[in-house]
């Protein structure tokens, strides 16, 4: 709590953690929830800083998406913390889990405290960062903290956090675990393809410049045989593992025949909603990693989705520049951004019936706060945090080019028309984005994590 003064939030929809709606009111005092009723009287609160009236808004709990790329330090020219805390609070998305493959590498304790340092000075939402694993298991993977996890790229990857060899992988799952207990240990979070696979199939169909290839050199076999070994290890050790981007219905139905409760797993927006079909129409701009698979793919991910075999979403957002994804492939990279628009994703698919508002606020915040072990987020609720978003479900509008807050300034879901756009977002307790306007005073916080099995 602070002595700053209370801000009160009136007539508004408001999501409850066990997925009903009230309409009604919430008072914020510092960065917590003091209360959520019917009506609140000002009167008994004390000062307050403001009152926003959200009548015809819908209150969610802010999302946290665990799968970022955002560049920096190294790679600025094409995203960097503040732009990309920016565009992630015009989206809604009030906490991030950021990926290791920046410039120098986060595998230390020193490159992780570089990044916070980073993400203190100029972040508008909250932020946490994973360590990544090499081949030479340097012994911060175990020790750095705060982290959010271990990353291991086992495929689609180059340069030291490239680790596609069992015994090794074997090694890093054993690294700081306990006999018998199960799930003990740091989460360890897997980019599952087998690269000796997709390594075969990039010299088998090298020559060929059409990118809708690249969903078949990084087929789904690649997907599938690597996140088997990442579950027999998971087995083996009873180790903590998350498995990234699941892309296939080949992974998913793999999951749900055999799931062990210390494993999850999450799907990204562009796997539920673009297929192969997408390099007809936006080119290299579809290519990503794991690539775009077929609509039966698709189906199987969003029933998996539904029927919890899949835990959550997270949009594994990747800019590029518009020159480098220009480029003729194979010479493009691989990925796209996502923060900005996966929440409005996900709650147009609400408003046409594919799923509820609650199952997209627990995909897309409950279960990733359960999931990390991310105290007091993912509800809104009395002593929670007050990272939540206010967005209006009665109105559409299209995604566009010139309204993309990422420094690489594209979506692939450019055009479509959305609801559910954020009008407030609110992180501990300050309104971090207001009907166009990102308040670059407001300044996120270092995310804490505890053990979640």
């Amino acid at each position: 709590m602070t002595d700053r003064p209370a801000l009160l939030i009136r007539n508004a929809r408001i999501l409850l953690p066990d997925g009903d709606f009230l309409q009604g009111d919430v008072w914020i005092e510092g960065d917590q929830i003091r209360q959520v009723a019917p009506e609140i009287s000002p009167d008994t609160i004390g000062p307050i800083a403001r009152e926003i009236d959200a009548t015809g808004l819908t209150l969610l709990p802010g999302a946290i998406d665990p799968q970022v790329h955002f560049r920096e330090p190294g790679l600025e020219h094409k995203e960097d913390l503040r732009t990309a805390s920016h565009a992630c609070a015009k989206g809604g998305v009030t906490s991030f889990l950021e990926m290791p493959n920046t410039k120098p590498l986060t595998t230390t304790q020193a490159t992780l405290q570089d990044k916070l340092d980073r993400a203190a000075s100029k972040c508008v939402v909250n932020y946490g960062f994973f360590i990544g694993a090499t081949a030479d298991q340097l012994p911060d993977l175990i020790t750095a903290n705060p982290v959010c996890g271990i990353k291991i790229f086992m495929g689609s990857m180059h340069g030291p956090l490239l680790v596609d060899e069992e015994p090794i992988l074997d090694q890093i799952f054993a690294m700081g675990q306990q006999p018998g207990q199960t799930g003990y240990g740091r989460l360890i979070a897997v980019h599952a393809e087998n690269q000796d696979r997709i390594r075969q199939r990039r010299e088998q169909f090298a020559g060929i410049t059409d990118p809708a290839i690249h969903s078949q050199i990084q087929d789904n076999q690649a997907a599938l045989e690597a996140t088997q070994l990442a579950l027999k290890l998971a087995r083996k050790h009873r180790r903590r593992l998350h498995i990234l981007h699941m892309s296939t219905g080949d992974e998913a139905n793999l999951m749900r025949q055999d799931k062990p409760e210390w494993v999850t797993c999450e799907v990204t927006p562009q796997h539920l909603l673009l297929d192969v079909s997408a390099y007809e129409t936006i080119g290299t701009f579809a290519q990503m990693n794991p690539p775009l698979r077929s609509p039966e793919d698709c189906a199987i991910l969003w029933q998996a989705l539904l029927d919890g075999v899949i835990d959550f979403i997270a949009t594994d957002h990747a800019p590029h520049t518009l020159e480098e994804k220009a480029q003729p492939y194979p010479n493009s990279p691989s990925g796209m951004p996502g923060v900005q628009t996966s929440l409005p994703l996900m709650l147009t698919q609400a408003a046409a019936g594919r799923c509820t508002v609650a199952q997209v606020a627990r995909w897309m915040s409950t279960n990733v706060a359960k999931g990390f072990g991310i105290p007091n987020k993912g509800a809104i609720a009395p002593g929670l945090d007050a990272d939540l978003v206010l967005v209006d479900l009665d109105n559409y509008r299209p995604v566009l080019r010139e309204e993309m807050l990422s420094k690489c300034g594209w979506s692939p879901f450019e055009g479509w028309n959305l609801t559910g756009w954020p009008v407030y977002t609110i992180v501990g307790g300050q309104v971090a984005y207001e009907n166009g306007q990102v308040n670059e005073s407001v300044r996120g916080r270092a995310l804490r994590f505890e053990p979640t099995v």
